[in-house]
């Protein structure tokens, strides 16, 4: 779990880690040379042993420049095609939103060349759609 420390906490471990490395350090002196020796061959052969197996562990996706959640390992081919991936989405919502306004207007006017269409080839004059009285013939007609 994640938690905030707080600087008490923070100066309370690094006194406790002072102390205990100067009571190791002191204590260090006193053992003898053939036993220091083997303590470090200890720890190299640890610290060696722990390199192998994080080697051995990383998945091949992170050697194919992919990470461990899918996205791409950029870094290592320069700042521009990381630009590039920041700004491609971008570009993308764009360019819909724009044929997608391009779309409506087409659909709006092709819409209203269809309904001139039928006020020209109707045998009522366009006037008449203008009458008061026309209307009101029109809310009164029974559909056909």
């Amino acid at each position: 779990m994640n938690r905030m420390l707080s600087p008490d906490t923070h100066a309370l471990e690094a006194r406790l880690a002072a102390r205990l490395v100067a009571g190791l350090s002191a204590r260090s002196e006193a053992v003898p040379h053939d036993i220091t020796e083997r303590l470090r061959a200890g720890r190299e052969q640890a610290l060696l042993r722990a390199r192998a197996a994080r080697a051995a562990t990383a998945s091949p996706a992170q050697v194919a420049g992919v990470s461990s959640s899918g996205t791409a390992v950029l870094g290592a081919f320069g700042a521009w095609p990381r630009r590039l991936a920041q700004v491609l989405p971008l570009l993308l919502l764009v360019a819909g939103l724009l044929a997608i306004e391009s779309w409506t207007a087409r659909e709006q006017v092709l819409a209203v060349a269809d309904i001139d269409a039928q006020l020209l080839t109707d045998t009522l004059p366009p006037s008449a759609y203008s009458d008061p009285g026309f209307a009101e013939y029109l809310r009164s007609a029974p559909p056909q």
